[in-house]
Protein backbone atom coordinates (compact mmCIF):
# COMPACT_ATOMS: atom_id res chain seq x y z
CA UNK A 1 0.00 0.00 0.00
CA UNK A 2 1.66 3.48 -0.51
CA UNK A 3 0.97 6.66 0.79
CA UNK A 4 -1.81 7.75 -0.82
CA UNK A 5 -3.77 4.77 -0.30
CA UNK A 6 -5.62 3.45 3.28
CA UNK A 7 -8.16 0.95 4.24
CA UNK A 8 -11.58 1.33 4.60
CA UNK A 9 -13.65 -0.32 7.26
CA UNK A 10 -13.85 -3.45 4.86
CA UNK A 11 -10.24 -3.63 4.48
CA UNK A 12 -10.65 -2.73 0.82
CA UNK A 13 -8.36 -0.04 -0.44
CA UNK A 14 -9.40 3.10 -1.13
CA UNK A 15 -7.12 6.23 -2.38
CA UNK A 16 -6.69 9.22 -0.30
CA UNK A 17 -4.72 11.75 -1.64
CA UNK A 18 -4.37 13.93 1.95
CA UNK A 19 -3.82 10.80 3.96
CA UNK A 20 -0.24 11.82 5.47
CA UNK A 21 -1.08 15.87 5.61
CA UNK A 22 -4.22 14.91 7.18
CA UNK A 23 -2.36 12.44 10.11
CA UNK A 24 0.18 14.69 10.54
CA UNK A 25 -2.57 17.50 11.31
CA UNK A 26 -4.36 14.60 13.48
CA UNK A 27 -0.82 14.31 15.15
CA UNK A 28 -0.61 17.95 15.50
CA UNK A 29 -3.75 18.70 17.14
CA UNK A 30 -2.83 15.81 19.53
CA UNK A 31 0.42 17.30 20.66
CA UNK A 32 -1.34 20.54 21.44
CA UNK A 33 -4.47 18.72 23.43
CA UNK A 34 -2.18 17.00 25.49
CA UNK A 35 0.32 19.72 26.05
CA UNK A 36 -2.99 21.91 26.87
CA UNK A 37 -3.74 19.41 29.81
CA UNK A 38 -0.90 20.39 30.91
CA UNK A 39 -0.46 23.48 30.96
CA UNK A 40 -4.29 24.37 32.24
CA UNK A 41 -3.05 22.83 36.01
CA UNK A 42 -1.03 26.67 35.35
CA UNK A 43 -3.22 28.56 34.31
CA UNK A 44 -1.49 29.04 31.20
CA UNK A 45 -3.03 28.65 27.15
CA UNK A 46 -1.53 27.09 24.72
CA UNK A 47 -1.12 30.44 22.95
CA UNK A 48 0.02 31.76 25.65
CA UNK A 49 3.21 28.97 26.23
CA UNK A 50 4.18 30.20 22.90
CA UNK A 51 4.92 33.79 23.90
CA UNK A 52 6.39 32.44 27.06
CA UNK A 53 8.71 29.98 25.00
CA UNK A 54 9.71 33.73 22.87
CA UNK A 55 10.26 35.55 25.67
CA UNK A 56 12.27 32.91 27.81
CA UNK A 57 15.09 33.36 24.93
CA UNK A 58 14.67 36.68 24.02
CA UNK A 59 12.82 38.85 26.99
CA UNK A 60 11.77 42.74 25.41
CA UNK A 61 10.37 42.08 22.07
CA UNK A 62 7.97 44.22 20.40
CA UNK A 63 4.10 43.29 19.62
CA UNK A 64 5.92 42.75 15.64
CA UNK A 65 8.66 40.84 16.62
CA UNK A 66 6.90 38.67 18.52
CA UNK A 67 3.95 38.08 16.01
CA UNK A 68 6.65 36.95 13.78
CA UNK A 69 8.20 34.64 15.87
CA UNK A 70 5.28 32.89 17.16
CA UNK A 71 3.43 33.08 13.84
CA UNK A 72 0.50 34.74 14.11
CA UNK A 73 -1.28 38.19 13.60
CA UNK A 74 -0.82 41.19 15.31
CA UNK A 75 -4.43 41.08 16.95
CA UNK A 76 -4.21 37.72 18.33
CA UNK A 77 -1.05 38.52 19.53
CA UNK A 78 -2.19 41.83 21.15
CA UNK A 79 -4.82 40.18 22.82
CA UNK A 80 -2.69 36.80 23.95
CA UNK A 81 -0.18 39.64 25.56
CA UNK A 82 -2.98 41.83 27.23
CA UNK A 83 -3.84 38.38 28.94
CA UNK A 84 -0.38 37.43 29.99
CA UNK A 85 -0.23 41.13 31.21
CA UNK A 86 -3.53 40.60 33.20
CA UNK A 87 -2.16 37.19 35.15
CA UNK A 88 1.17 39.64 36.08
CA UNK A 89 3.50 37.00 33.66
CA UNK A 90 5.17 40.12 31.60
CA UNK A 91 4.83 43.60 31.68
CA UNK A 92 4.40 45.92 28.37
CA UNK A 93 6.34 49.30 28.03
CA UNK A 94 7.99 51.78 25.92
CA UNK A 95 11.63 51.97 25.29
CA UNK A 96 13.30 55.02 24.42
CA UNK A 97 13.12 56.74 21.51
CA UNK A 98 10.15 55.18 20.62
CA UNK A 99 6.71 56.44 22.77
CA UNK A 100 3.80 53.72 20.41
CA UNK A 101 6.20 50.50 20.17
CA UNK A 102 5.09 48.49 23.34
CA UNK A 103 6.93 45.65 24.25
CA UNK A 104 6.99 43.16 26.28
CA UNK A 105 9.10 41.77 29.58
CA UNK A 106 8.37 38.77 31.83
CA UNK A 107 7.96 39.30 35.22
CA UNK A 108 9.52 37.42 38.09
CA UNK A 109 6.15 35.42 37.80
CA UNK A 110 6.73 34.45 33.90
CA UNK A 111 10.35 34.07 34.48
CA UNK A 112 9.60 31.41 37.49
CA UNK A 113 7.09 29.57 35.01
CA UNK A 114 10.22 28.48 32.71
CA UNK A 115 11.44 25.34 34.90
CA UNK A 116 7.77 24.43 35.62
CA UNK A 117 6.32 24.55 32.45
CA UNK A 118 9.38 23.83 29.80
CA UNK A 119 9.59 19.96 30.97
CA UNK A 120 5.91 19.67 30.26
CA UNK A 121 6.71 19.03 26.64
CA UNK A 122 9.23 16.44 26.79
CA UNK A 123 7.07 14.97 28.73
CA UNK A 124 4.32 15.37 25.93
CA UNK A 125 6.88 14.13 23.40
CA UNK A 126 7.85 10.91 25.85
CA UNK A 127 3.62 10.14 25.31
CA UNK A 128 4.18 10.73 21.85
CA UNK A 129 6.82 8.12 21.11
CA UNK A 130 5.51 5.53 23.79
CA UNK A 131 5.94 1.84 22.32
CA UNK A 132 8.43 3.28 19.47
CA UNK A 133 11.98 1.73 18.97
CA UNK A 134 14.91 4.33 19.67
CA UNK A 135 15.92 3.58 15.72
CA UNK A 136 12.36 4.79 14.55
CA UNK A 137 11.99 7.20 16.74
CA UNK A 138 14.94 9.14 15.18
CA UNK A 139 13.64 7.92 11.76
CA UNK A 140 10.45 9.87 12.60
CA UNK A 141 12.98 13.24 13.66
CA UNK A 142 14.45 12.31 10.59
CA UNK A 143 11.36 11.91 8.15
CA UNK A 144 9.55 15.00 9.97
CA UNK A 145 12.30 17.42 9.64
CA UNK A 146 12.58 16.09 5.49
CA UNK A 147 9.17 17.26 5.56
CA UNK A 148 8.97 20.55 6.88
CA UNK A 149 12.47 21.78 4.91
CA UNK A 150 10.04 19.96 1.81
CA UNK A 151 7.40 22.38 3.04
CA UNK A 152 9.64 25.52 3.46
CA UNK A 153 10.97 25.42 0.14
CA UNK A 154 7.57 25.11 -1.46
CA UNK A 155 6.23 28.43 0.23
CA UNK A 156 9.48 30.45 -0.47
CA UNK A 157 8.92 28.76 -4.12
CA UNK A 158 5.40 30.24 -3.81
CA UNK A 159 6.24 33.36 -1.96
CA UNK A 160 8.82 34.22 -5.19
CA UNK A 161 5.60 33.76 -7.31
CA UNK A 162 3.90 36.44 -5.58
CA UNK A 163 1.80 33.67 -3.88
CA UNK A 164 1.89 34.44 0.16
CA UNK A 165 -0.27 32.66 3.01
CA UNK A 166 -2.99 34.62 3.20
CA UNK A 167 -3.87 36.30 7.03
CA UNK A 168 -5.94 34.75 9.12
CA UNK A 169 -8.54 37.79 10.02
CA UNK A 170 -9.52 39.98 7.58
CA UNK A 171 -8.52 43.68 8.15
CA UNK A 172 -11.13 46.58 8.05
Amino acid sequence: MTIDQTMDGTGAEVQDGNRLSREVGRAARHFTRTLQIRLSQYGVSIGQWSFLRVLWVEDGLSQRELSKRVGLTEPTTHSALQKLEERGLITRRTMTGNNRRLHSFLTEEGKALKPVLEPLTLEVDEVAVRGLEPAQQVALQEALEAVIENLKADEAAAAERGLRVPPTRERD
